[in-house]
């Protein structure tokens, strides 16, 4: 067994239940979401039902070889209070290249035809800005 192996096998926790030895944070069951991509078009202020304001827009993130590029594209919402950071957040144009961290929540839902639906949904939680876009007015 190699010194690594050994050390490894050594610091991990042989009692079930034990408490995780990496983090004195409590657990979270919430999956983390990193992506870079363009925006699919400039992002939208909407009202919820609750009155609360919500920025809301697509990302769309492309990969494999030019001739079988395929795009993923996520929708994303945030929270973001009346000021500067929303009126930058809201003046970005379709095209700009964007870090997004966030959280993932997988929902489940019934459509009007009956079937059962799935839908991933991303709250931002960071946002950098890699190339602003041209806009088009």
């Amino acid at each position: 067994m190699s010194f690594l192996a050994r050390r490894l096998t050594a610091a991990t926790p042989r009692v079930l239940g034990a408490s995780r030895a990496f983090s004195a944070s409590a657990r979270r069951d919430i999956a983390k979401i990193t992506l870079v991509g363009n925006l699919a078009a400039t992002p939208e202020l909407k009202a919820t039902s609750t009155g609360r304001e919500i920025i809301e827009y697509a990302v769309a993130s492309s990969h494999g070889p030019r001739e079988n590029r395929q795009t993923s594209w996520f929708r994303v919402a945030t929270f973001v209070e009346e000021g500067p950071r929303r009126d930058y957040l809201t003046s970005l144009p379709k095209g700009s290249t964007v870090f997004v961290e966030g959280d993932a929540v997988m929902n489940t839902y019934t459509d009007a035809e009956g079937k059962t639906k799935s839908a991933l949904s991303i709250y931002q939680k960071n946002l950098e800005v890699l190339r602003r876009g041209t806009s088009s007015e």
